[in-house]
């Protein structure tokens, strides 16, 4: 059966997300995602011809779901306050996820970061669209300084973000919750 290239496009991302996030991108090679994706590898060149474009392709869906994901949580909630709080009750869901390997950016800039410059770009545009999300959430509950409280907020979530993948544990998200509070308690407001 040949598949359209819609469905083969699908199938090989599906496949590449599941052993790129598992194993990490270095070690999953491209006769893997063949397998796992039942896409001839003939179709698979047809539709990434590198690996290199596979990786980024991966990436930029991790970036749709990662957006997705925080904004379902942040836009849950109507008040300011609760809203930059449901950013750390979003981490501590997706860390409790029985698949959690932690950041798919950082991870794949830990492999690459030193020998790809896309893969670096792309971890660092999205670590800065999380800064601005922050920023944004900040200045929307009248911080009086919204670029230093994302500053903080943004430590605070990357830190819970890699102790939970290293640890196995969804805890440290609830521990920075309960540090994004302090901060928010003693953080001036306009």
């Amino acid at each position: 059966m040949v598949l359209d290239t819609a469905t083969a496009r699908q199938q090989v991302l599906d496949a590449a997300d599941d052993l790129f996030y598992e194993r990490g991108v270095q070690s999953v090679g491209m006769d893997a995602i063949r397998t796992a994706s039942g896409v001839s590898l003939k179709r698979l060149y047809q539709l990434f011809p590198s690996k290199d474009v596979l990786i980024e392709a991966y990436l930029d869906r991790r970036e749709i779901l990662w957006q997705t994901m925080l904004a379902d949580h942040v836009e849950a909630q109507t008040d300011p306050r609760e809203r930059i709080l449901a950013v750390f009750d979003f981490l501590y869901s997706w860390s409790s996820q029985r698949d959690y390997r932690g950041c798919a950016f950082i991870n794949a800039f830990g492999e690459l970061g030193a020998v790809s410059p896309r893969v670096a770009e792309m971890a660092s545009r999205h670590k800065e669209g999380f800064r601005q999300a922050l920023t944004q959430l900040a200045r929307e509950a009248g911080s009086d300084d919204p670029d230093r409280l994302a500053d903080h907020l943004i430590l605070l979530s990357e830190g819970a973000i890699t102790r939970a993948a290293i640890s196995g544990s969804a805890d440290p998200a609830l521990r920075a919750r309960e540090a994004a509070t302090m901060i928010l308690d003693a953080s001036p407001t306009s």
